[in-house]
């Protein structure tokens, strides 16, 4: 099981390492839903933690619809992330409510090694399905997704859709709400074999 603890912080990171995290998804500013963290925090994180290491590559709060600007802020970012030698980037981009093609095109080519996650941008689409058959063809790894809920044990039926779909594919990761007492009922669930939260572990 791969129990992916979503961090706000390189004292979090340590504290979910500690406590048995298998992989970390480095964040700053949760309350905004993560953006990326400092130059500093992803290389001091990078060296003391001995774990598989996603940063987020979010340059703002607010809606998943970047500008020109914004989008050369997340090349940049994801050029330090594999400088640093980081295990993967956290990304996503929409146009209204569909993927945003370019822009995830041009950043999955930046970032190729990498491992790839789109993130809870995903919940956003009008058509999920239509989502993972893009993501996939983009050479994304996984999605993370409540299942369009506010939670995802609220979620956990649509996201068994998601999983039956993708047909091993592309990994669907569902977060958000679950932790330490009710991870097992929903990896019972959904038999899968990664989950995302701040309270996984």
């Amino acid at each position: 099981m791969i129990y992916e603890a979503c961090v706000g912080s390189y004292q979090e990171a340590i504290e979910a390492a500690k406590r048995g995290a298998s992989r970390i998804e480095l964040c700053a500013n949760l309350l905004e839903g993560g953006t990326t963290p400092s130059y500093g925090t992803i290389i001091k994180t990078r060296r003391d933690v001995r774990l598989p290491i996603m940063v987020i590559i979010r340059p703002r709060g607010g809606n998943f619809c970047f500008n020109e600007d914004e989008v050369e802020i997340m090349i940049e970012d994801i050029k330090q992330c594999k400088e640093i030698g980081v295990d993967g980037v956290v990304i996503g981009a929409l146009k209204e409510n569909e993927i945003d093609v370019k822009t995830i095109k041009t950043l999955v080519e930046i970032a190729k090694p990498l491992s790839m996650t789109f993130h809870m941008a995903f919940d956003e689409l009008t058509d999920p399905f239509k989502g993972i058959d893009i993501l996939k063809g983009l050479g994304i790894n996984r999605i993370l997704t409540t299942g369009k809920n506010e939670n995802a044990l609220k979620g956990k039926e649509l996201i068994k859709e998601f999983i039956e779909y993708a047909n091993n594919e592309i990994i669907i990761m569902p977060g958000k709400g679950i932790t330490t007492k009710n991870r097992e009922e929903l990896i019972g669930f959904l038999q899968i074999n990664e989950v995302h939260g701040t309270k996984i572990v």
